[in-house]
């Protein structure tokens, strides 16, 4: 098979140094990937659920949450299959333009994500710095959003490596600190006598209706736990492969757990008809400290505090995503699926072109989102996002999990350090909770939340609606210049027939993967 080396500076960087200056340790790694989906501005979405949230945390968690941790654990363990992530994933096991497409569906969705993860940093910050116009504001709001989002591409010019201390302290910054201290003020306040707004019981729990409206509120819920197989692309920036797997389960099993606390703190302390989406958490802090007799101004400190570091913790979620589906979008890029302009890096190896595409694409998309909703709704452009998102994100995500499962039916012999179950039926259960979870998951996005008003429900559908649509053909239109581009890039389309056969060729697992698969399993 042929490519075109990168141009401009790489040129002159062999692999090894852009190996070494890139490489992630296990918890920089593990940093890295829990940055991208424990996430602290899904709280307040979950807690207008109530005690419902619970039920949607068990089904979103551990009926698709786990089942993506472990198939991405199981096709990135496959030897040939850690570059690319669900681009080579799903170009093995269904061809070359699903790949394409999905790698692009995971790309284009966090150009929405993104705009979602800055909507809750300019609104905590608007709290902390006691200026609202920053988040009530259309145009305050998309000002303060193109500061952050040029300035984190500028930083991540600079390696994997970087990002990945970036997202370490940020994470602990941001993330941990302020969820540790929300479930130790929550736990104080309970025990000052201080009841919880919702009731926890078995009848509580579940939903009074299954209708579509309802089912909706599934949709945060899902958000806060995709992205775990936007790092499986960094799997080969590790100094140990095989910790890969390990990482995903312990993030399955703190990102359940967190979300728990955060979205029970809010419901149990703030009335529903009080939570804003994208300031929510913030408030939730200063209701709290308030109700255990703190004076204002130290109410005021609290939420300046926590407003600031939540900002942190989100700057280091962009960090990772930023770079994540960058390095699968290179990798289609060197296979001609765009033009070669995007197959170039930089000195550090990172696809500077394509993070500049990825900025401008978030530009336009946070346009639309902010001014489409009209006036100051700023959660009505905040749920249109997190729909949007997840729509788009859930196609990727059905797409992968018809791949594993062709996988496991016909390529069941090839060799994996990680297996997703113990057995081959357990495995297809797996891989087909994914995907019926997904499917529900984007069924049920198309329709308005409940409480919303009929104007709010039309806005919210339509734009939708109309983005979702053209996110969904653009693949297809690109794929009819691949045969151009990959002549630009000297990438032999007939070879690449051969690379999959290649990948998709049975191994033998030596004694030491077959130890490692067992335990990891």
């Amino acid at each position: 098979m042929k490519n075109n080396e990168t141009s401009g500076s790489s040129e002159a960087t062999s692999s090894a140094e852009l190996k070494a200056r890139n490489q992630l340790t296990g918890p920089q790694f593990f940093s890295m990937t829990i940055s991208m989906v424990l996430t602290a501005y899904g709280f307040a979405a979950f807690a207008l659920n109530g005690a419902v949230a619970i039920f949607f945390l068990f089904i979103a968690g551990i009926l698709w949450f786990v089942p993506v941790t472990r198939t991405a654990g199981e096709m990135a363990s496959i030897d040939g299959w850690e570059r690319g992530g669900v681009f080579t994933w799903t170009k093995a096991t269904l061809g070359d333009l699903p790949g394409w497409a999905s790698i692009f569906y995971q790309w284009i969705h966090i150009t929405v994500g993104i705009n979602t993860m800055m909507y809750f940093a300019i609104g905590c910050l608007s709290i902390s710095v006691g200026f609202p116009f920053m988040n009530d504001n259309p145009v305050m709001r998309f000002f303060f959003q193109m500061l952050i989002l040029w300035s984190l591409i500028v930083i991540q010019q600079r390696g994997t490596k970087t990002t990945g201390k970036i997202a370490q302290w940020c994470f602990l910054l941001g993330v941990a600190l302020p969820t540790i201290f929300l479930l130790l003020v929550f736990i104080i306040y309970l025990a000052k006598g201080n009841k919880m707004l919702i009731t926890i019981n078995w009848h509580t729990i579940f939903p009074k209706n299954y209708q579509f409206a309802t089912l909706v509120g599934l949709v945060p819920f899902v958000l806060a736990f995709a992205g775990a197989d936007g790092s499986a692309t960094h799997v080969k920036d590790l100094k140990n492969p095989r910790v890969y797997p390990k990482a995903m389960m312990l993030l399955a099993i703190i990102a359940i757990a967190t979300d728990i606390i955060g979205s029970l703190s809010i419901a149990g302390t703030i009335p529903v008809d009080k939570i804003q989406l994208s300031t929510g958490v913030v408030y939730a802090y200063g209701y709290i400290v308030a109700k255990l007799g703190f004076s204002a101004a130290m109410v005021q400190v609290t939420q300046t505090i926590l407003g600031v570091l939540f900002a942190i913790g989100i700057l280091g979620i962009i960090s990772g995503w930023v770079v994540g589906p960058n390095a699968g979008m290179h990798e289609a890029a060197l296979q001609g699926y765009m033009p070669k302009i995007f197959t170039k890096t930089n000195r550090w190896g990172i696809e500077t072109n394509l993070m500049i595409l990825q900025g401008i694409v978030v530009s336009l998309m946070g346009a639309y989102l902010t001014f489409g909703a009209g006036g100051t709704s700023s959660n009505v452009s905040f749920r249109t996002a997190m729909g949007l998102t997840v729509a788009i994100y859930m196609v990727m995500y059905m797409t992968m999990f018809v791949g594993y499962l062709v996988l496991q039916f016909k390529h069941n012999d090839i060799h994996r350090v990680f297996l997703a179950g113990r057995t081959h039926i357990m495995r297809i259960l797996i891989g087909i909770s994914g995907f019926l979870l997904s499917l529900l998951s984007f069924i049920v996005t198309f329709f308005a939340p409940t409480g919303y008003t009929v104007a709010q429900g039309h806005t919210y559908t339509k734009m939708l609606l109309i983005a979702f649509t053209i996110v969904l053909v653009i693949p297809f239109i690109m794929y009819t210049f691949r045969k151009k581009w990959a002549k630009e890039v000297g990438f032999s389309i007939e070879d690449a027939k051969e690379d999959r056969k290649r990948l998709l060729a049975p191994g033998k697992p030596s004694d030491d993967d077959a130890k490692v698969a067992t335990e990891e399993d």
